[in-house]
């Protein structure tokens, strides 16, 4: 199944200049979105994912599904202020300005085998968060899967030895 072709083109969007990947299509598209929510769970099996942690909110739209699938546990990575008992936090810079993320303190388990899954690889700063994040609670990332990967922005080049799986490139 060709993925891109239930992947919209919105140019200048949000901003001047940027050619937005518009995924609501693939979304509303049950046999194309099973495709893709099922290519990541063969990929979560091959790394004997225990764990899904997925950074909002695009992440919760693929990982959940993979997840459930696999019968495993899913963890959100939010902003702050958006999880109601204690958090670990991490601190990144943006092109322009910063960000945190956040994820309870209790939501991997040392030593647990956690698989990352989100809609998006573009400059790779929230992923890379994001395992510093479930390192620092004792979690080992066993690879990451993406829906897209743009990349002309190289975010592979955060991610060092992890195993990335991306269903489609641009």
């Amino acid at each position: 199944m060709n993925l891109k072709d239930y992947v919209a083109n919105v140019p200048n969007f949000p901003k001047e200049g940027i050619q937005f990947k518009d995924i609501t299509p693939l979304m509303a598209d049950g046999e194309a979105y099973n495709f893709a929510t099922s290519q990541m769970v063969e990929f979560a099996k091959a790394q004997n994912a225990e764990l899904i942690v997925g950074p909002e909110a695009r992440g919760f739209i693929f990982g959940c599904p993979v997840a459930n699938e696999l019968k495993i546990g899913f963890a959100p990575v939010r902003k702050p202020g958006k999880l109601p008992r204690e958090t670990v936090s991490f601190n990144y810079d943006l092109e322009y300005g910063s960000n945190t993320l956040c994820m309870h303190k209790d939501a991997v388990k040392p030593g647990q085998r956690v698989l990352i899954v989100d809609d998006l690889l573009a400059t790779g700063g929230t992923v890379e968060a994001t395992i510093k994040i479930i390192e620092e609670l004792g979690g080992i990332v066993v690879g990451c899967a993406f829906l897209i990967e743009l990349v002309d922005l190289d975010g592979r080049k955060h991610l060092g030895n992890y195993d990335v799986f991306s269903l489609m490139q641009y």
